[in-house]
């Protein structure tokens, strides 16, 4: 079945989205805000909604839309991060201002410069509405985009927004020169740490150790297409977060991201210790090897203390 798509955020992401619809036979209105407009304007005579902007600008564009959707209509968002002022996801963010809408999330292991390449890629379309999301996982799928699917939207916004933090600390590790024996732990490290939080915040063990997260990680954690990982990187290599964030030219979502874990993990009162060193490489409170040296210098423990289950 075609649909008519509005894509709201034609970036890299959106428009690599937009491609792919348009290529799979369906049409797409879209809308960003650089080209001017409504973000409403795109609504009319579509039957799915999906959004594609960045984390940072969700909490004034769904507000917009609150008496636009209409009741039931399909919404799939694909944006990665947490609020660092209200610590939802995106999907919690659209629960928020539109209810009327059915959420799904989209994520996984996709830089769009590789898909515009033409190379092959993977994803997760995960809802609580199971039927919707089979049905869309088929009429989606493209034949460079394999779409699978799962139960857990929590639990893969979590994952794909907690592993732009561990991507940071990985380009932190490699802009130290510090070798693959290094990176190899703190990114196992970082995947347990990572389901810490997916198990205090009502994720699946499962979907920590799929496609939106290891496998998100896994392809971001070594790409300079990353621009978390280009982010921690030039913060390795002895630049300011804000000479960093300015060779990425781009949302790095990682940033704000790392301060909502964090405020989570005071929240709820489990253990971050990596995310923690992010932000004092992030409010610039200690250097990347002081910070690599807090962590080794940790209490000696079980391999399994912070993992899921």
């Amino acid at each position: 079945m075609a649909h008519t798509i509005a894509l709201l955020g034609l970036g890299f992401w959106g428009q690599c989205l937009a491609q792919l619809f348009r290529e799979s036979g369906h049409q797409v209105q879209g809308w960003s805000r650089r080209l001017g407009g409504h973000p409403g304007d795109c609504l009319p005579g579509a039957d799915l909604l999906v959004s594609a902007v960045s984390m940072a600008a969700l909490p004034r564009l769904a507000p917009q839309l609150s008496h636009l959707i209409p009741q039931g209509l399909p919404l799939i968002s694909c944006s990665k991060g947490i609020a660092v002022d209200t610590l939802l996801t995106p999907l919690g963010l659209w629960g928020r201002f539109c209810p009327q809408a059915r959420g799904l999330v989209l994520s996984g292991p996709n830089l769009s410069a590789e898909l515009q390449q033409g190379l092959p890629a993977a994803t997760v379309l995960s809802s609580s509405h199971t039927a919707l999301a089979m049905e869309l996982q088929h009429e989606l799928s493209h034949q460079r985009l394999r779409i699978y699917r799962n139960d857990d939207p929590q639990g893969t916004e979590l994952a794909g927004a907690l592993k732009n933090t561990m991507v940071i600390a990985a380009g932190v590790c490699d802009g130290l020169g510090l070798g693959s024996n290094a990176k190899a732990s703190l990114l196992c490290r970082g995947l347990s740490e990572m389901g810490v939080v997916l198990k205090a915040l009502g994720g699946q063990q499962q979907t920590l150790y799929g496609l939106a997260g290891l496998g998100d990680l896994l392809a971001t954690a070594n790409s300079p297409l990353s621009r978390n990982y280009r982010f921690g990187l030039e913060l390795g290599r002895g630049q300011t977060p804000e000479a960093a964030e300015a060779c990425c030219k781009g949302t790095v979502e990682g940033i704000p991201t790392t301060h909502a874990v964090v405020a989570l993990a005071r929240r709820h009162g489990f253990s971050v210790p990596i995310a923690q060193q992010v932000l004092q490489l992030l409010e610039q409170g200690t250097r990347p090897a002081d910070s690599v040296a807090s962590l080794m210098e940790r209490d000696l423990q079980p391999e399994d203390r912070f993992a899921m289950g």
